[in-house]
């Protein structure tokens, strides 16, 4: 026997098919329609019908078996056995994050094949592994943001159990799981919330489309849905924590918005489980109200990725300074992003063509997370290439530095530490010929704007592409994959073993630069990092001991007061 529940306000009939048998559903308070079926159990498919049309899946569906057009399927969150009940998270200030796309890290792209590869990133030093939105969206295989069945893992990956083992056994090892969410829009194929409610409202624009419905009619069981769907990963599926995609697309007039709401309620159910949940937000505001505390006016978020570092350091190690790369360049970028997380705190941004942000004041380094490649770097790139496909190997370990040694949350994604060789490309498969066109088309002129030619970028709806962008993990034996992975290796411990750089006070930092010699050094505590970025041997001046580097490129010698280094290369400096 199951209880049925599904809200349709606007509806006049809803009926439920399971397993083939068809029942009338009772209209309920609020516009829900309720119905009993005695022989419904665990494993039964069922579909509704609105109004005469359907069949349509559960917006709740906890699986899709079928996927997105499929029926839903019951399944029974207690039945499964967790064994980490002692389990407690790492906090973030001590956090090495690993992003990873669960149809890519492996050759067979599951949820049971990625487990597989834990021990390595234990061996790698990560604390915190942060899978990219694993709820069902259409194909066998995409990235997972034109999600459609935000409650129920992607059938491709695994059953909800594989899922939940997963999890359970990163718990056994002492691995804390992230997950990407997407609440600022859903993809269009399958997509069958419409036809149940005003889960989206004209009155905003999204680049995917029409907005969530955050504070229109209807909206207090919308915002329900998806704070309801927030406390399902962390509670049924027993995730640290959520990143939350692109907040600011977020539509909300709301006295109390949705985000502070989320976060009020994720700090309630961390009380009830009693284990610390973390919120992570993708922001472009630029507004450090985000990470502040509710009780000071923010939105109570844990932390932010920190966009500015990244394309900071990117465009000062690239050379690129097309899109939105032109808001940056030069070596002043990345020490303001080194001191203060955001580049732009009111000023006035080139490629916005407006004023900026807003400064940051009293709030730690922990606050963001810093890194030098993620899947939206890379990804969104014409042809997905990765930083080591850009830039000499020095430069690499340059990046990887400065991550590792920032006073942010360092993360890493799949395959930067051992210099993977495939690209991340963006991929879909849509079964609808007219969508995947229009999808094919969108991408060609997308890079437009960054100087690429439209007969050059990859189709994402061509297979090879998504097959082109899983790792070889066969290149961890080879050089030069094995130095970098190695240089991650003692950058990582380095990390740990010095107190100095856990430490996310951005007042502590120092960070001198020379725009036109092109050297950059930063000291935190007894580390000293000095970083060579020109085209030619330098000598650059030292505050430490330069006879004995814990960390360097060869090639590198000693001057009283002063290291000189070859090109492109790096020296820490300071107590090993």
């Amino acid at each position: 026997m199951h209880d049925f529940n599904v809200w349709a306000p606007r509806a006049q009939t809803v009926a439920i098919a399971v397993n083939g048998d068809y029942y009338e559903m009772q209209p309920a308070h609020g516009g829900w329609w309720k119905a009993r079926i005695e022989a419904a159990v665990a494993g039964a498919d069922y579909a509704f019908l609105v109004d005469g049309e359907g069949p349509f899946p559960d917006p709740r569906s906890a699986c899709q078996p079928r996927g997105v057009h499929g029926p839903s399927r019951l399944i029974d969150h207690s039945g499964f056995r967790w064994t980490d009940q002692k389990w407690q998270a790492k906090p973030l200030a001590s956090a090495l994050i690993y992003e990873l796309h669960i149809g890519t890290f492996t050759p067979a792209g599951t949820f049971e094949s990625a487990a597989e590869r834990l021990d390595y990133l234990l061996d790698l030093g990560v604390t915190h592994v942060e899978l990219m939105p694993v709820n069902e969206f259409p194909g066998e295989w995409g990235w997972g943001y034109d999600g459609v069945d935000v409650y129920a893992p992607h059938h491709a990956y695994g059953a909800p159990a594989q899922l939940k083992q997963f999890v359970n056994l990163c718990h056994a090892k002492g691995l804390a799981v992230l997950l990407d969410v997407v609440y600022n829009h859903l993809g269009p194929s399958g997509n069958y919330l419409s036809r149940f409610g005003p889960y989206f409202t004209p009155a905003y624009a999204t680049p995917w489309g029409e907005a969530i419905n955050f504070d229109r009619a209807g909206s207090h069981e919308v915002r329900r849905f998806f704070l309801d769907n927030a406390a399902m990963w962390l509670r049924d599926y027993h995730f640290d924590g959520l990143r939350l995609d692109a907040i600011h697309a977020y539509h909300d007039r709301s006295a109390l918005p949705f985000l502070e709401q989320l976060a009020a309620e994720v700090e309630v159910l961390s009380a009830q489980v009693g284990r610390s949940l973390v919120l992570i937000a993708e922001s472009d505001l630029n507004d450090p109200r985000v990470v502040t505390c509710r009780a000071a006016g923010g939105s109570g978020i844990d932390a932010q990725w920190s966009d500015d570092f990244h394309h900071a350091l990117h465009s000062v190690l690239t050379g690129e300074t097309n899109g939105y790369y032109e808001d940056f360049g030069s070596l002043a970028h990345l020490a303001t992003a080194l001191r203060q997380a955001y580049v732009y705190t009111g000023g006035y941004s080139p490629h916005r063509d407006r004023n900026h942000g807003r400064p940051v004041r009293g709030l730690s380094g922990h606050r963001f997370l810093g890194y030098s490649q993620n899947h939206d770097q890379v990804g969104n790139r014409a042809n997905g290439d990765r930083l080591c496909q850009l830039v000499s190997a020095g430069r690499q370990k340059i990046a990887a530095a400065l991550v590792l040694i920032s006073p942010f949350v360092p993360m890493l994604f799949q395959g930067e530490e051992f210099r993977a060789s495939s690209p991340f490309l963006y991929f879909t498969q849509h079964e609808d010929a007219e969508l995947g066109g229009l999808v094919s088309a969108g991408r060609r002129s997308e890079f437009v704007a960054f100087g690429w030619h439209p007969d050059n970028v990859p189709d994402p709806q061509d297979p090879v592409n998504f097959q082109r962008s899983k790792l070889n993990w066969a290149e961890l034996g080879r050089e030069p994959n094995r130095s970098l992975l190695d240089w991650y290796k003692k950058l990582i411990a380095l990390r740990r073993s010095t107190s100095s750089l856990m430490d996310g006070c951005l007042d502590r930092l120092e960070v001198h630069f020379d725009e036109q010699a092109r050297w950059l050094t930063i000291r935190r505590g007894e580390i000293e990092v000095i970083c060579n970025l020109a085209q030619d041997r330098q000598t650059i001046a030292a505050s430490q001991d330069s006879t004995n580097p814990i960390c360097s490129e060869t090639g590198w010698q000693s001057h009283p007061g002063a290291i000189e280094l070859p090109p492109d290369s790096i020296a820490i400096l300071g107590a090993a």
